[in-house]
């Protein structure tokens, strides 16, 4: 550890006390979670539901795209509703109508102010309390409540086939016809979404974290016909969430201006770039055709996104083409999410394995170059096979027992079949072979040689290659709210938490070893940059789980440990500066212009994307009422392709650079890639996704998130008119990522690397 004792002994702190406390609440999630009734029943008896029954609606909703098509508790996609906000609402309407039938002989609508106060006394009092029984493991409804669930069970068994009454209702809802074909299993899905409903509405008992007044759910979503409204401990701990941010922001500043090197002198940089006098080893020649993956998945994502964007207008159609019976909604957003997170992944790899050689000396291990093109083809498999099985899924053609392992999992981001994601990580765990390869002998061999970075920097590598491996701990019929547990351990902790400090090792290991920053402060900045990431980010993960049937104490790590993660956000402009700099400390930097002004984009992105818009949706109080809105994308959008998918473009330019020396990047096709990506990414977000986010919160305050994400609220001519809009956007950007795509496929295929000259090695480089 040498001088960086301090730092390491904050990290090793950090990792354990931020994953004591991901864990043990973990433990308090699975303890607490929202019962599924052995039975649901009438007062009478009559068995209506069973747990097998509730967990075969869940698959049921998993095969027709899940988190996809609309969302359950907040979580999934936009367009359609959230099933677990509109099943309680329609519930609750029925109930009135029934109940104003039976004790007045007239509509709900047609009582007095007197008679409709008392009912809605009697609904919030028949709703909130719990009548499930956990002895026995057996729920009670009343018969009122029979009624108003059979209602809700014909209108969802309706509008998931091709009823004609509904068909206007589908394309509002970008929906295709006959979306699950079974009227069995449309029965079986009615089920699940009432659990979920149930959950919501119904407070928690005091034995299993209960006891003031909220329900499994913390009282989400907004209901005002039952009162679920935020809780007091929601209101106390967003207040403590700013606090945190504040405070964390403002110690951050005083201890950079006091503590940081300031006065130490850059060092000065070669006359030539040392990394051209490495020669090319053939496992980096091999990285060309890793390169051309990351911008084929690119522009099908792109342009995925365009068409996926579209429906969110027109519903079932294409400029009037009707093409939702093979390409629906739920089909192209899964494809363009997956598409991301693989085109991403690969950009990472790849850059991982263009380091591998350089830090084992310059040389390749034996069949490394095998090894490189065996995890391509094994990429290219479960891409394609992820593809096929998401598609078989969706039309219904692929038999219910298969869906969950070869065709769509139903969960947003972990969408691929499960047979797909063990191949995804086998694949990750073969980068990890292939890097430690590389890494391990240098990392190990007895030198004077200050190593903490390139150990830093396994330690990434090695986090990156397991941790995916989380998404594994969930199966077919597991609780939901376990099953949110894991899926963020992937989502949040993997790509938020250890691709980050991957990204920022990566990074630092580079750029010192070009000489253009010192190595010491190349490996203080990293390990401070990692302790803070980590500080933030796995207790963050709670920030995804305040309304998935956890208690207080999980919202309350949430909020505080998510405020801080912006804290490390705020500095970044000093980061976005000092590569800036870089680009103007020796005439070989020229060729690197476009890789760093990626690299300047991240940070200016984290700041706004992952830093401000991120907080924007993550105090609890201000979840509550946004969480399913389309504030959520300005989040992701900003974040998943401001900060990872620049870093991905940054990498793949950077190892295009080297493994074709002779390249010279066109400034004409860079600035048109760089710039319109940049001014597309603004559009899209400020003139249609966070108008129309906050149109919703407007609507979600004032009616609740049922009517924030109805067919009449968004149908509206003038939401319809700002979804349009988003189109000028999309165009921008698809412009930019032609141009950079065909910036690297020219690049990888016009100009050939020359025979390799000898040279030093990256470690000589160093020294």
């Amino acid at each position: 550890m040498g001088n960086y004792r301090k730092h390491w002994f904050t990290l090793i702190g950090v990792m354990i006390v931020c994953f004591s406390l991901l864990g043990y609440y973990g433990v308090e999630v699975y303890r607490t979670a929202p019962p599924i009734p052995q039975q649901v029943q009438t007062e009478d008896g009559r068995v209506l539901y069973t747990q097998e029954g509730i967990l075969d609606g869940q698959t049921a909703w998993q095969s027709v795209g899940g988190m996809q098509l609309g969302s359950i508790w907040g979580h999934g996609a936009y367009q359609a509703p959230d099933w677990t906000a509109d099943w309680l609402h329609r519930e609750l309407l029925a109930w009135l109508e029934l109940a104003a039938q039976q004790e007045y002989g007239k509509p709900f609508d047609q009582l007095d102010a007197d008679g409709q106060a008392v009912l809605r006394a009697r609904l919030k009092k028949e709703y909130r309390t719990n009548t499930f029984d956990a002895a026995t493991g057996t729920m009670t409804v009343s018969k009122l409540r029979e009624q108003a669930i059979a209602r809700n069970v014909e209108y969802y068994s309706q509008l998931f086939s091709d009823a004609p009454q509904y068909q206007k209702t589908r394309e509002s809802y970008a929906m295709k016809e006959n979306t699950l074909p079974s009227a069995e299993r449309r029965a079986q899905m009615a089920g699940f979404f009432f659990w979920t409903a149930w959950a919501a509405a119904t407070e928690r008992p005091a034995d299993v974290g209960g006891g003031t007044g909220a329900t499994y759910t913390n009282n989400w979503p907004h209901e005002p016909l039952i009162d679920n409204k935020p809780t007091a401990e929601n209101m106390i701990w967003s207040i403590a969430s700013v606090v945190l941010m504040i405070a964390g922001v403002g110690f951050l500043v005083w201890a950079w201006a006091f503590l940081g090197k300031h006065d130490e002198a850059d060092p000065t940089p070669p006359l030539l770039d040392p990394l051209t006098r490495v020669p090319l080893t053939p496992s980096q020649r091999a990285l060309g055709k890793y390169l051309v993956l990351v911008v084929a998945l690119f522009i099908f994502q792109v342009m995925l996104g365009g068409f996926t964007a579209h429906y969110t207008v027109e519903g079932q159609q294409f400029y009037g083409i009707d093409v939702s019976q093979w390409f629906p909604y739920a089909l192209v957003r899964t494809w363009h999410i997956q598409s991301a997170l693989f085109w991403i992944a690969t950009g990472f790899l790849a850059a991982g394995l263009f380091l591998a050689p350089l830090i084992n000396g310059g040389k390749d291990p034996k069949y490394q170059k095998l090894g490189v093109d065996v995890l391509f083809w094994a990429l290219f498999v479960v891409v394609a096979g992820s593809f096929i099985g998401n598609y078989l899924a969706i039309a219904q053609i692929m038999p219910p027992e298969w869906n969950f392992w070869l065709g769509h999992q139903g969960y947003e981001y972990v969408d691929l079949g499960r047979l797909w994601q063990i191949g995804k990580f086998a694949g990750i765990a073969f980068w990890l072979v292939l890097m430690a390869r590389g890494v391990f002998p240098a990392l190990l061999a007895p030198s004077g040689q200050d190593k903490n970075l390139l150990a830093l920097l396994t330690f990434s590598i090695v986090a990156i290659g397991l941790f995916y491996g989380s998404g594994l701990f969930y199966g077919e019929r597991t609780h939901l709210s376990v099953m949110e547990y894991w899926r963020w351990w992937v989502v949040h902790l993997w790509v938020e938490g250890f691709f980050e400090v991957f990204a920022t090792t990566a990074l630092a290991f580079i750029f010192s070893t070009l000489g253009l920053v010192s190595y010491r402060m190349a490996t203080t900045a990293s390990l401070a940059s990692a302790s803070l990431f980590m500080l933030g980010g796995i207790p963050g993960t709670f920030h995804h789980l305040y309304f998935s049937g956890t208690t207080t104490p999980v919202m309350a790590v949430g909020a505080a440990f998510s405020a801080l993660e912006v804290v490390p956000l705020v500095v970044l402009g000093h980061e976005a500066w000092e590569h800036w700099r870089l680009k103007n400390k020796a005439p070989w930097m020229d060729n690197l212009k476009w890789p760093l002004m990626c690299f300047i984009a991240v940070a200016f992105w984290n700041m706004l994307g992952a830093g401000v818009f991120g907080f924007m949706i993550n105090p609890p109080i201000s979840l509550y009422y946004i969480q399913g809105l389309n504030t959520t994308p300005v989040h992701a959008h900003a974040a998943l392709f401001g900060v990872y998918g620049f870093l991905a473009l940054g990498f793949t330019l950077l190892v295009l650079r080297y493994i074709r020396p002779q390249l010279v990047f066109s400034e004409r096709l860079m600035k048109t890639g760089f710039w319109w990506l940049n001014a597309g990414l603004v559009l899209m977000m400020f003139t249609s996704l966070l108008p129309i986010g906050l149109f919703q919160f407007h609507a979600s305050v004032t009616h609740g998130l049922w009517y924030a994400r109805s067919e009449e609220f968004l149908q509206q001519p003038f939401l319809e008119t700002l979804r349009w809009v988003r189109t000028f956007g999309d165009v921008v950007f698809i412009v930019g990522a032609l141009a950079v795509a065909w910036q690297v496929v020219s690049g990888v295929f016009g100009t050939r690397a020359p025979a390799a000259p000898t040279g030093a090695s990256l470690a000589g480089a160093q020294r």
